[in-house]
């Protein structure tokens, strides 16, 4: 039986080669997760053209899943040094890697990515307009912004971040609204700008019908982008976010009507108390379609720190419904994040990750931190290094202040409660002051 995508394919009945081994990495049956593919609550990005992709699925109810953006920009063109962040993160274990490229020769980058990367491959088609057709923001047709996407399917991204919820309706509510900081995504504040200047409705909107059927004729996933997310918490839960949030929710049906696998795009900057709220307003009007956040960041007073903001609020965002991270580095707000910084990002991200599927019973998530346990019970460091989330790290600084006794470390020594705990339980004298 054939099918277009991987929604299609579940609404038929068929599992996958890629719902069979995404079913695997989830402890599940492929038929279970041919039925929450089918229903929308979780995709599988996986365009056609991405042939050395390995397979995952996201969604609330499955391992929350992890996102790196990175790519050139005009300050920072370093091509090779992107690659080796890419590499670097796919080692680390994200799952999935944004190319954010805004300056150079971004297909050829892009082409080497969906040759060479296992991870998933996302895009914002809107940035390399800009790039592509080297003329100014005002200038750019709406039948160009749709080739740029074209393209990009062609090219074998697998999801696309297309900021299609901020229509001139939208955009007019938002200048009534009076922000604290205005539009602070990048694409929605291109084409706030592009609507602004030309009079013209958002192409992505207008054309909406048409990307969709690009997405399905190469199985890219939509990523409905969150033009108007808070960028600081003060803008959190307003009215322009929420307004363009009932926008997608309305997309998002539009999209399963055609068979296209759907992610919603999320905050942003947003106080704790607000979080679990906005994961169950999206659960309810994008009918349970998969969240993609960024952060959300719980606090705006630390730059150098944001990968900390984020993974506070990371960590409640997806306990309480959200399923994939996009991780924020040290450099968030600041710069270009080196490698160092993409490593601080992914570590803060996944223990983020972590740390919610334990929450929510995820299966399999808690036997990680038994087996930890058991090692520490032990004593057993070279298990624990094993064991850990950065076993580089964990072996440093170990190694920075070795203990006089292999079996304890410098900050106990010889009153570790672990290693006098198992001493007295098997019998033995315990006198710690003079061993």
């Amino acid at each position: 039986m054939n099918y277009t995508t991987q929604m299609d394919a579940a609404n038929k009945g068929i599992v996958t080669r890629e719902m069979k081994l995404a079913a695997k990495k989830e402890h599940m049956e492929p038929e279970e997760l041919r039925k929450l593919v089918a229903e929308g609550r979780v995709v599988i990005p996986a365009n056609k053209n991405h042939t050395c992709l390995e397979p995952n699925a996201i969604g609330s109810m499955l391992r929350t899943k992890i996102n790196v953006n990175l790519g050139t920009s005009r300050d920072c063109m370093d091509r090779k040094q992107e690659l080796e962040k890419v590499n670097y993160a796919v080692k680390l274990g994200a799952e999935s890697i944004m190319d954010l490229s805004s300056f150079g020769d971004t297909q050829k980058f892009r082409h080497r990515l969906t040759a060479e990367c296992p991870a998933m491959i996302g895009t914002v088609p809107i940035y390399d307009a800009v790039v592509y057709y080297h003329k100014p923001l005002k200038d750019i047709t709406a039948r160009e912004w749709i080739d740029i996407v074209k393209m990009h399917a062609e090219d074998g991204v697998d999801f696309m971040t297309i900021h299609v919820g901020i229509n001139r309706a939208t955009a007019h509510r938002f200048k009534e609204a009076k922000r604290l900081t205005n539009i602070v995504s990048r694409g929605g504040s291109i084409i706030f700008a592009w609507m602004e200047m030309t009079g013209e409705e958002n192409p992505f909107y207008a054309h909406y019908d048409e990307i969709l059927d690009i997405c399905r004729e190469y199985d890219v996933t939509l990523s409905l982008g969150d033009a108007c997310r808070p960028g600081c918490i003060a803008d959190a839960t307003d009215i322009s976010q929420m307004e363009e949030l009932v926008t997608l929710g309305e997309l998002t049906k539009r999209a399963w009507e055609k068979q296209v696998q759907v992610i919603i795009e999320g905050p942003g900057h947003m106080p704790l108390d607000q979080i679990a709220a906005n994961m169950k307003i999206q659960e309810t009007i994008c009918k349970g379609a998969p969240f993609y956040v960024l952060g959300p960041l719980v606090t705006d007073v630390a730059p150098g720190y944001d990968h900390i903001t984020a993974a506070i609020g990371g960590a409640i965002a997806a306990a309480a419904g959200a399923s994939f991270l996009c991780y924020v580095t040290p450099a968030e707000h600041l710069r270009l994040p080196d490698l160092k910084d993409v490593k601080e990002g992914i570590i803060a991200a996944r223990i983020a990750a972590h740390a919610a599927d334990i929450a929510k019973g995820i299966r399999g998530a808690r036997d990680w931190d038994n087996k930890m346990s058991l090692a520490r019970k032990n004593l057993d460091w070279e298990e624990m290094f094993n064991l850990s989330i950065d076993p580089e790290k964990a072996r440093a600084y170990r190694a920075l202040a070795k203990p006089e006794k292999e079996d304890t470390c410098s900050m106990c020594g010889n009153f570790c409660a672990v290693k006098n705990m198992n001493r007295i339980l098997d019998g033995e004298i315990v006198s710690i002051y003079d061993e």
